[in-house]
């Protein structure tokens, strides 16, 4: 079962191309993003962590920090890397886990408790639920979970563009809405009470329904 939204990040300790990591530890008062993969030399997740790499300035900008799994071990992620490189025109410049014993995509849900055996022998296909993205909190709770299927890669833009709305929110009592971009108008959150916004938004607000109470983006 996925891990709800809301839920304490499991802790563990892995192995990682950055050496050993107890994750809490790694995470620090950053957010951090967790993405997994069923396999190594696979091609859709070859071209995802190249872009990864890509865009990792922007997850720095946003205080996010950047951690891979693949159930593979970890002298096999540096060969793969090789490959990313010389294909997507960037390597990984974010540690990647080798969860050979599934200790941790167990601990989020991605393979059932009975799994055990050599994960070399293991395919693709059998991996196939270990493709999911989890946004995690400062505070160790999960803010987002996201499960892709093997055949779609996954549009950083979008969790870009999610991790601010996460960032603002956390801020300020708001909430944004459907295809929101960052500069762009939010709603009041539904626990601010209409005598509590009018000290926070003093110039007031739109209002097309008494439930939508719109302000611009908060500073």
């Amino acid at each position: 079962m996925t891990l709800p939204i809301g839920a304490t990040a499991p802790d563990f300790e892995a192995e990682t191309t950055e050496g050993k990591i107890k994750f809490h530890d790694w995470i620090g008062n950053s957010w951090a993003l967790l993405f997994s993969h069923p396999k190594d030399f696979t091609p859709v997740c070859t071209t995802e962590l190249g872009a990864l790499a890509k865009l990792k300035p922007e997850f720095d900008k946003r205080g996010v920090k950047l951690m891979g799994l693949s159930v593979d071990p970890v002298d096999r992620h540096a060969k793969w890397s090789e490959d990313i490189k010389e294909t997507q025109g960037a390597a990984p410049n974010y540690p990647m886990i080798g969860d050979t014993d599934y200790n941790v995509s167990k601990l989020y849900g991605m393979l059932p408790a009975a799994i055990s055996g050599d994960p070399l022998t293991r395919t693709a296909a059998d991996n196939q639920t270990v493709r999911n993205v989890f946004i995690i909190g400062p505070d160790k709770k999960i803010k987002l979970v996201l499960v892709y299927p093997m055949t779609t890669g996954r549009n950083f833009q979008e969790i870009l563009r999610v991790i601010d709305s996460l960032q603002l929110t956390a801020k300020h009592r708001v909430a944004t809405p459907a295809d929101w971009s960052q500069g762009e108008d939010v709603i009041i959150a539904g626990s601010v009470s209409n005598d509590e916004a009018k000290t926070i938004y003093p110039q007031g607000w739109k209002e097309p329904k008494p439930y939508i109470r719109i302000v611009p983006q908060p500073k």
